[in-house]
């Protein structure tokens, strides 16, 4: 097996990945914005189970996590193929990132803006819409940069559940071929992928250093 029919074989691997990382991000995102604004409510009892939430879900492995969803929910009949198991997984679990994220982002802008929004007239709904979600978010956007960077990294981990992504496509080939290009190949891949993730947001935080 050559290096290009190597490359093209992984590379259907990044078709899985790719699909992954853009559901994850489509749901993410806006699930986070809208925890990190209900923990900045008067509601006691939402902040503290949007505390206990992010806490489960940062403090334990995402690996153990997808187990769970994969292997553990089949005991009490809930069944899910794996790429359905594998975007929960994702998804509960970078929300429990991201919405610590835009919560620091939101509670790190000045209350005086609030009071001037009142004064507005402004709802609370439209001070968050209109004045206090957009600074915060051009604020985090170092944070969210890593995040994506590691969401990069972490798709490889659904090649635990028997799903052909990069690295497991690789690791077959290793095996069958006995060699480590496979692996040279993957980590070219994902430094590419990396790469463009990283300009993405430079683009973006150096547009909003201009504005």
């Amino acid at each position: 097996m050559n290096t290009i029919d190597m490359t093209l074989y992984i590379l259907k691997g990044l078709n899985i990945s790719v699909k992954l990382y853009i559901a994850t991000f489509i749901f993410t995102v806006p699930i986070s914005l809208i925890l990190a604004v209900l923990y900045t409510t008067k509601y006691k009892f939402i902040k503290k189970l949007i505390t206990l939430y992010t806490w489960v879900f940062r403090g334990t492995p995402l690996l153990l996590q997808l187990f769970f969803m994969y292997y553990g929910l089949p005991i009490i009949n809930i069944i899910l193929t794996p790429f359905t198991a594998s975007v929960v997984t994702f998804v509960v679990n970078y929300t429990a990132y991201l919405t610590e994220i835009f919560r620091s982002g939101i509670e790190s802008i000045d209350k005086g803006q609030y009071e001037a929004s009142h004064v507005l007239g402004f709802t609370y709904y439209q001070t968050m819409k209109e004045i206090i979600i957009p600074q915060a978010v051009r604020r985090v956007l170092p944070a969210l940069s890593n995040e994506a960077i590691t969401l990069v990294k972490d798709t490889a981990l659904i090649s635990a559940i028997g799903m052909a992504e990069i690295l497991r496509n690789s690791k077959e080939i290793v095996s069958r071929e006995f060699t480590i290009i496979p692996f040279v190949i993957a980590t070219i891949i994902y430094l590419c992928i990396s790469s463009l993730i990283v300009y993405i947001f430079k683009y973006f935080e150096n547009r909003n250093k201009v504005n």
